[in-house]
C-alpha cells in the first residue's frame, strides 16, 4: 500500500482553521517563533481538541506525521 501524502493546508483542515495559503502564511506569522522548550501540541494557542489531533497524528499516523513536522518546523522559525 502507497502512504497518502497530505498537503499542508490538509493538516489546517483537519485543525479547523482557514487553509488557504495567505491563512496559513498568517497563522506562522502571528504564532511563530514557538519557544524551543514548548512542544508543538502544547503550544498555548491551540484548542484542546487541536493539541489531541496534533499529538494523535504525530505519534500513530506516519503519513500525518510529515506535515505535523513541517508545521512544527515553520512555527519555530524566527518570524
Amino acid at each position: 500500500m502507497e502512504p497518502t501524502v497530505h498537503a499542508f493546508s490538509d493538516l489546517f483542515a483537519q485543525l479547523g482553521l482557514p487553509n488557504d495559503a495567505p491563512s496559513i502564511r498568517g497563522f506562522i506569522a502571528t504564532h511563530a517563533p514557538l519557544a524551543d522548550n514548548i512542544r508543538l501540541e502544547d503550544a498555548p494557542f491551540w484548542s484542546a481538541s487541536q493539541a489531541q489531533l496534533l499529538r494523535d497524528e504525530r505519534i500513530e499516523d506516519a503519513d500525518w506525521a510529515i506535515v505535523v513536522d513541517q508545521l512544527n518546523l515553520a512555527l519555530r522559525a524566527p518570524a
